[in-house]
């Protein structure tokens, strides 16, 4: 059971401090290796570098190793992979259900709500009903007690940076989890298993809104292309329409495409050229597109529904008894921010305040800050529900902003629903890296969050690689940042 592994890492206070020049000389190599695919920022110099459409913005600090988890630690994220696939099935199956009433109605509602009218159409089409994404990404913090699942991606960023991170660190003697190539022998046999061919042709589609994601994506595409799978990482604008297919300039000519792959949000439609003849095209099964534009399955309540006692026994039926209680234990509890008044006799189930049960959200207001260990979030289908844009934390806020963000959580829940989330504390983690700008390398004390990309292929779910990124202590929130350090994870010897 993942919450009962305990995690560990390298630890200078336990393993001998490494030699630090031996140490600055193998990160270096490794920081070069990522400038040269593009994915690691440089200062312009002499030498050749890639176009600025390629190059990357991001920074970080660099490990001279992977992060160590345990046997056990993997073998339970292993397993994760085809519980959260039966998880995306059960609440796909819900969703739909409860478009038919045989489930809630609440349950659609929910999930529909600020969504535009067309979309939730599309989304319901039965050509598209049984349709899932094909790449799985949990946020897993590790805690004291294991980890905490604090979000689901199925539109996830850093497919190609775990893809090269883990072939350089393979290339260097790490014997990386997934290997040198897992993440993009993952991601094409997903490919091949959407498009129900052997050789088809792909075009990855960044949106401006994801821009800062091109070159991992052009990384990934370039090393698709060299195992044979035919690949373009293009703009929405560059894809031509006829009613015959979608293609793509190719040299002189176009080529057909089979299979798109969708890296922008559905959020972001009316500002994607060509997104309606994208989404045409797909509906008239000229080209297969994955993740598919189904906004129901890419919302962060679906935590809140989850834990909801009144679809208790729907998720037992679904999951089995294994997975829900396996997914109870990792999914923190949750609730939508929903303003409607909450009945006399009526309760927000398991929110308490003060030890006393609550049934309106002002009754958070007045909670101190050590009674605040909750977080804000957007649900999903928004401009700050991606990249912890939008997220605010409640113990790092004074009375006055926290309760003006409940505030605002409730007001623009009719376009933008809002989700309350158990805040969970990170375990503290203490690993070396290298940044040129100090002196020598150091070792960081930080809270470390997993990120495994689990690719669907032929219904089944593949572990292609792991990225952990590690924050400093101070820092409430985990992501990719410049005082991070990233890498890919091995187990520990």
């Amino acid at each position: 059971m993942p919450r009962q592994i305990p995690s560990q890492s390298a630890d200078p206070k336990v393993n001998s401090s490494p030699d630090l020049e031996q140490t600055r000389i193998r990160c270096t190599e490794i920081r070069n290796r990522l400038i040269r695919d593009g994915l690691y920022h440089s200062p312009p110099g002499p030498e050749a570098a890639p176009s600025q459409d390629d190059r990357s913005k991001h920074v970080w600090r660099v490990s001279p190793s992977p992060f160590e988890i345990t046997a056990g630690e993997l073998k339970a994220i292993e397993a994760l992979g085809p519980q959260l696939l039966a998880f995306y099935t059960a609440l796909n199956r819900l969703y739909f259900a409860s478009v038919r009433g045989s489930q809630p109605r609440w349950v659609s509602e929910y999930l529909d709500q600020g969504k535009p009218e067309v979309l939730i159409e599309y989304g319901r089409m039965n050509r598209f009903k049984q349709h899932l994404p094909g790449v799985l990404r949990p946020d897993l913090i590790l805690t004291d007690d294991g980890w905490i699942a604090t979000e689901l991606d199925s539109v996830p960023g850093g497919i190609g940076l775990t893809g090269s991170l883990s072939r350089h660190y393979s290339a260097l003697g790490h014997a990386v989890i997934g290997g040198p190539d897992g993440m993009v022998d993952g991601f094409a046999r997903m490919i091949r298993s959407v498009s129900g061919s052997a050789h088809p042709r792909l075009a990855i589609v960044v949106s401006e809104e994801s821009a800062d994601y091109r070159p991992e994506m052009r990384w990934l595409g370039n090393r698709l292309s060299a195992l044979g799978l035919k690949t373009s990482v293009v703009r929405p604008e560059e894809v031509q329409f006829t009613e015959d297919a979608l293609s793509i300039p190719v040299g002189d000519a176009s080529g057909a495409l089979d299979v798109i792959y969708r890296f922008f949000e559905l959020f972001d439609l009316k500002n994607i050229p060509k997104s309606d003849l994208i989404l045409y095209s797909v509906k008239k099964d000229k080209v297969r597109m994955t993740p598919p534009a189904k906004p129901a399955l890419e919302e962060k309540m679906a935590f809140a529904l989850f834990h909801h006692p009144a679809l208790r026994a729907y998720w037992l039926e679904s999951l089995g008894d294994s997975t829900e209680g396996a997914l109870r234990r990792i999914f923190p509890k949750t609730w939508i921010v929903d303003p409607r008044e909450v009945p006399p006799h009526a309760v927000i189930p398991d929110l308490r305040a003060n030890h006393r049960a609550v049934s309106h959200w002002r009754e958070l207001s007045s909670l101190t800050q050590k009674e605040r260990h909750y977080v804000l979030k957007p649900s999903g289908f928004s401009e700050k529900a991606w990249g912890s844009r939008g997220v605010v934390v409640g113990h790092d806020l004074s009375e006055k902003d926290w309760g003006q963000a409940l505030e605002d959580a409730q007001l623009h829940y009719a376009r933008n629903p809002s989700i309350l989330q158990e805040f969970h504390v990170g375990k503290q983690h203490t690993v070396w890296y290298d940044d040129p700008a100090e002196a020598h390398p150091n070792r960081i004390a930080g809270r470390v969050r997993l990120s495994p990309y689990y690719f669907v292929s032929e219904g089944r779910t593949e572990l292609g690689g792991i990225l952990a990124t590690i924050c400093p202590l101070d820092k409430k929130l985990i992501h990719g940042m410049t005082e991070a350090v990233m890498a890919p994870c091995a187990v520990k010897d």
